[in-house]
């Protein structure tokens, strides 16, 4: 009987579990499809480096899941209130007609395990057939061969989401349980006759709060966007709260302020429905306050989250491609401690490493090029710059402004001979010439500054003045992201081999093909660590690097913190979604009453329908436009702090999170709206 009568109840309620269901469903697909990715890969062709991105991809989603199931849990219960509000009347009726406080919650009991039985089967469905698409997400990532993949199911992921999800629904009961027993007929029967009382804040406090409010974010966004300088863990912390803080203050304020201002512009107030649309507004914020902030705080995180994933991706991939221009990169250098107490990198040979295991470095590359830097005493950027220092880099947002380092020099027929090899544009020097080189993030631009007035540098004992008004963007070394702080080219006759510094050595492979290369690179490697394996500790700096070493670091890089990236992103947004649908829903059913009225005034349907959706959309793009706000500055921040990894731009990720935003968010604003409109219409 009880079944019966709950699946009678859920035909009827369709509407009212439309965005719940959606919800549940959303929720249990994303979760199956991101800790089935291990099992959904199994039988996709890899290399051992990629299958372990894989398995460290899967332990870190498995952490991640953790948190999710508790967002996604706190999510369900707020939705349970929201459903529960809605029966009053209904579970009112069953008390009178004799059912018990325990039937009606069995009956309830009853109706969440359909409803999350069919959310699981529904999710889990949806789940498994979107894996698919992700399995190929990840061999194009990874550029694995799909030929032995087939269709798979996750067995361990299909019993995390039972179990995660299993959790949340028993919670739900139980909590369904004890607010049942905490009824009173009379309550219930009344529940459509309280409505939520409009607070009159005072006007002059809420503006005084406001301001207030505004200066301590606007001191929070110059702290962390502006004067990042200065910026350390206690003053990023005292911004972070404050921004936190002043966003609830800031919601506060607007409730209050919102219907006295649109009170004082007389034409805007008593145009249409705009007074009834206003305090409907302000009423829904004044109760909403604490909910508003968290939402806020969520999209920012969404924002910041799926942008940077996708711009850290893309800057990756797009550093291998244009920055490691040669298949295999070495350093070697001993580590002197100089009379005078400077430390430096001093000789250092390859070639002397490798004789010594009768071996040559040679034998493995068809072209190569085996160079050393040069340092007279010790160049940093704050020598070179001097007392102009603060002046060149005082609009650079780049982190590298802000350190000082040691400036190589190199010969001009190594410098040629490099580029020659990576296939880039040779340069010429007279006699007492300098030219610097550079490509990390805001370098080349400080000293484009530094080379307008042509200015002279003085180094092993001799003038050299600039070749040219611009500073050459690439660098001498590959590397995955542009990282050349700064290298001035000299002419060969200035330096002397006594200044000679770290030893290089770039080559390229004799094989043309990708497992030739392959192959190549495991006996170079090999040969690498064997003749450097008693130059270990202190003492020594070596260092080897390789295009498809550093491709597969890209890639490995790029899929972890764009899966979780996503993952946290779409979790996150749906559950801002559900939580203001589901609020706004709510306000719509209590406010059937005014809507009555509203038509028994002779107010026209098409009118009222123009109110809900302005409500709607109002409600939906308060909290959206102030986490853009934070977004902006955040990501502003993230640019900074990220620019030794990203080289790319925002625009194409900030693109495809407003995209993301669109479809997800804008979704619910439209089911949003489509529900309250046939709520409104319910005693039409």
């Amino acid at each position: 009987m009880l079944f019966k009568i709950s699946l009678s109840n859920i035909r009827k309620s369709i509407r009212d579990y439309a965005v719940y269901f959606f919800t549940l469903v959303l929720g249990v697909a994303i979760f199956y499809v991101f800790n089935a990715i291990e099992s959904q890969t199994a039988f996709i062709k890899m290399n051992e480096n990629q299958r372990e991105i894989i398995n460290i991809l899967t332990q870190a989603v498995s952490g991640v899941s953790v948190f999710v199931a508790v967002v996604l849990g706190l999510l369900i219960v707020y939705a349970s209130r929201f459903l529960m509000k809605r029966r009053n009347k209904e579970f009112a009726l069953y008390m009178m007609l004799g059912m018990s406080k325990w039937r009606i919650s069995a009956l309830l009991l009853c109706e969440t395990v359909i409803i999350g039985a069919g959310s699981l089967l529904v999710g889990l469905l949806i789940g498994m057939g979107l894996s698919q698409v992700m399995s190929a997400v990840v061999a194009n990532m990874f550029e694995a061969d799909m030929n032995d993949y087939k269709f798979t199911v996750s067995a361990s992921a299909i019993t995390k989401t039972i179990i995660y999800f299993g959790i949340m629904y028993v919670v739900v009961m139980l909590r369904s349980g004890v607010v049942i027993s905490k009824c009173r007929l009379i309550t219930l029967m009344n529940s459509d006759r309280r409505s939520e009382k409009i607070t009159m804040k005072n006007p002059w406090l809420c503006v005084i709060v406001f301001l207030i409010s505004a200066a301590a974010l606007g001191w929070a966004y110059y702290t962390v966007g502006w004067d990042y300088t200065n910026l350390n863990s206690k003053k990023m912390l005292l911004a972070i709260a404050l921004g936190a803080v002043s966003t609830f203050f800031i919601f506060w304020s607007v409730a209050g302020m919102l219907l006295r201002v649109i009170m004082s512009a007389k034409g805007i107030y008593h145009r249409g429905l705009n007074s009834f649309t206003f305090r409907q507004i302000s009423s829904k914020v004044n109760t909403t306050v604490a909910s508003m902030t968290v939402i806020c705080l969520m999209l920012f995180v969404t924002i910041c989250t799926l942008s940077t994933a996708f711009t850290i991706r893309n800057s990756l991939n797009k550093g291998v491609e244009d920055n490691f221009p040669a298949d295999f990169y070495g350093y070697f250098a001993l580590y002197l401690h100089d009379s005078d107490d400077l430390d430096r990198y001093g000789t250092g040979d390859i070639d002397d490493v490798y004789a010594q295991q009768n071996m040559s470095i040679y034998d493995d590359f068809g072209e190569c090029c085996h160079f050393h830097d040069y340092a007279d005493g010790r160049l940093t950027l704050d020598d070179l710059l001097g007392d102009r220092r603060e002046e060149l880099t005082a609009d650079s947002v780049s982190v590298y402004a802000m350190m000082d380092f040691d400036i190589s020099f190199l010969k001009l027929s190594d410098y040629n001979a490099l580029m020659k090899l990576y296939g880039m544009k040779q340069i010429e020097l007279a006699d007492g010439e300098y030219a610097i080189c550079a490509n990390a993030s805001g370098m080349p631009e400080i000293y484009d500054k530094f080379l307008e007035d042509s200015p002279e540098i003085t180094s092993f004992g001799k003038s050299f003045k600039p070749s040219s008004k611009k500073c050459i963007r690439n660098s001498f070394y590959p590397d995955m992201q542009p990282s050349n702080t700064g290298a001035i080219i000299v002419p060969d006759s200035a330096v002397s081999e006594e200044y000679r510094g770290i030893d290089y050595f770039v080559g390229n492979y004799s094989a043309a093909d990708k497992k030739g290369r392959e192959a190549a690179e495991k006996t170079a490697r090999e040969n690498w660590d064997y003749t450097m394996r008693l130059y270990q500790g202190d003492g020594y700096m070596r260092h080897l690097e390789t295009r498809i070493e550093a491709a597969n670091d890209a890639v490995g890089i790029g899929a972890i913190v764009t899966f979780l990236g996503i993952y946290i992103g779409f979790i996150f947004l749906v559950s801002c979604g559900a939580i203001l649908a589901l609020k706004e829903l709510s306000e719509s059913a209590d406010s059937l009453p005014r809507y009555t009225m509203l038509r028994k005034l002779g107010v026209e349907e098409k009118e009222i329908t123009k109110s809900v959706f302005r409500q709607s959309g109002i409600f939906f793009l308060l909290p959206l436009l102030i986490a853009c706000l934070h977004s902006y500055v955040g990501m502003r921040f993230g640019k900074v702090g990220l620019s030794m990894i990203v080289g790319s731009g925002y625009t194409k990720p900030i693109l495809f999170t407003a995209a993301v935003l669109i479809v997800i968010y804008g979704g619910y604003f439209l089911l949003t709206f489509l529900g309250s409109k046939a709520i409104v219409r319910e005693q039409k």
